[in-house]
Order: C-alpha cells, then structure tokens, then sequence
C-alpha cells in the first residue's frame, strides 16, 4: 500500500478527524467529504479509527498528525505524517493489512483516486476541474520581432 497516497487523503480530514465526536466537527466531515466525492468522509473515519490508537501512543505520531490538522496543505507536515505512518505500518503488519483492505474498498468507491502527473510541467486532475484555470508555470506573450538592417 502507497503511504504517501494514504496520508494525502487523511489530510484534509485530520482537522475534524481528531475532534471527532464533537456533532458539529461530524457536520463539518461530512460535508467535507461530500466535496471529494463518495463516501469519503466514512472512509477517512474507518482508517482513522484503526490508525489512531497507534497514532496515540507515539508522540511523533501524534504531534504529526496535530500539524497536518493544524495546516492540512503544509508539505513539510504531511511529509511528516507520511514517515510516521509509514514506520507504524512497517512495526504492526496486522495493522497494515487491516488498513490496505479498508483503503482498497475506498478506492473501489471511488472515495479515492490516484493520479498521476509525470512529466515537466505536467497536469493531473483527480476530481472534476470544470471552470478552473491550470497553469504549468509557462507564461506566453507574443512580441513582434523588428529586424532593422544596416
């Protein structure tokens, strides 16, 4: 199973997955959720509920996944989550299991998509991107060339 695409997904629902409980933080997950499509908040919550208690007990684990919360875009942060993740499924191989079968049937839901962009400047669109505007970074402007001939 691919950590890095794990952690992607649990970033933007770490906010409210760590105050879950909490009726308006359950509000604010679902229609989270609603946003990526399926049933995503209820899979974010699944892989929450088998991962947190390892989560818990380990310090790193835990300040991790409290900065992704913190600041779900923050690369630094999720780099972060991703290692700790990755160490705790590499000790708990019961546990690993446990999580790849329940993120296969996300992906099988279509709660989660991986995609792929490989290439310089390359453009990849996990969801629907209809009236947005994507840019590779190339910025084109048409200027006349003059020659003038001694």
């Amino acid at each position: 199973m691919d950590v890095s695409i794990l952690t992607t997904f649990l970033a933007p629902f770490l906010p409210y997955l760590l105050k879950a409980g909490e009726k308006a933080t359950e509000e604010a997950g679902k229609k989270l959720g609603e946003k990526f499509g399926g049933d995503a908040w209820e899979r974010a919550k699944a892989l929450w509920v088998k991962l947190s208690p390892k989560v818990q007990a380990k310090p790193a684990a835990i300040e991790a996944a409290s900065d992704v919360a913190s600041d779900p875009e923050d690369k630094d942060a999720i780099a972060a989550l991703r290692l700790q993740l990755k160490k705790l499924l590499n000790e708990d191989s019961t546990l690993a299991s446990e999580i790849a079968h329940l993120f296969e049937q996300a992906k099988q839901t279509g709660s989660v998509s991986n995609v792929i962009a490989s290439g310089e400047r390359a453009v990849a669109i996990g969801g629907n991107a209809s009236g947005n505007t994507i840019s590779t970074g190339d910025t084109v402007t048409h200027k006349e060339s003059k020659t003038t001939n001694p």
